[in-house]
């Protein structure tokens, strides 16, 4: 049997990087009073014309079938990973925990918030209760940065699990696939710098059709 070669590279297909999860804090802003308002604004503004109906969407071209004896297939990881049950289900986990983070980062960043109004009241509070306000207000900035930098550890190590256990899964699915064919070669179409190809050498389609059978059957 022929062993095949399959580079499988996942940081973009699962989100390339780890999203910023710093929360900028925003000041609060003051609703414009009437006597701010440009007196010349009486009349209503003109209405925009209605939007031209939308062209009827034309319907799906079934896809091109393989070239009979043909040596060379490409793929589109990508699209693997966007489309298929499996590439949900990770995308689906990163989000969760990207929310998660967020929600706790938006308590701190709130707490700190109130402290820091506290100490912009003026002469409101006393020196001890000022020291005490501006000790909690140090405390939450440090924990803030803290939770950011436990976050982003925590994003990154998700995201290697999961691209690690999406090309475990889907590496013998593409050689299944590929020893079937006969092939000699399987590019990845957006790593292999391809100008042109014959639509019907891209297995992408079937790829994600049996990977989705595949996980469905391993889950039950």
């Amino acid at each position: 049997m022929r062993r095949f070669t399959v580079a499988v590279g996942l940081s973009l297909a699962l989100g390339a990087g780890v999203p910023t999860l710093a929360l900028a804090q925003t000041k609060p802003t003051t609703p414009a009073t009437a006597a701010q308002k440009p007196a010349t604004q009486t009349a209503a503004p003109a209405q925009k014309p209605a939007a031209p109906p939308a062209a009827p969407q034309a319907a799906p071209q079934p896809p091109k079938p393989f070239p009979e004896g043909a040596k060379i297939a490409y793929i589109n990881i990508p699209r693997i990973a966007a489309e298929s049950a499996e590439g949900k289900a990770s995308t689906a986990k990163v989000s969760a925990l990207r929310e998660k983070k967020l929600t706790e980062l938006n308590g701190k960043n709130k707490a700190l918030e109130t402290a820091q109004a506290k100490l912009n009241s003026g002469g409101l509070l006393s020196e001890e209760a000022r020291a005490a306000t501006q000790k909690e207000a140090e405390k939450l900035q440090v924990e803030i940065t803290r939770l950011q930098q436990d976050a982003e550890a925590e994003m990154q190590d998700l995201q290697q699990q999961l691209q690690g256990e999406f090309q475990r899964k889907l590496s013998p699915i593409i050689q299944q696939i590929a020893t079937e064919k006969g092939l000699h070669i399987l590019l990845s179409q957006t790593d292999a710098g391809m100008v042109w190809a014959d639509s019907g050498l891209d297995l992408t389609a079937e790829i994600i059709k049996r990977f989705d059978a595949a996980t469905a059957g391993a889950a039950k």
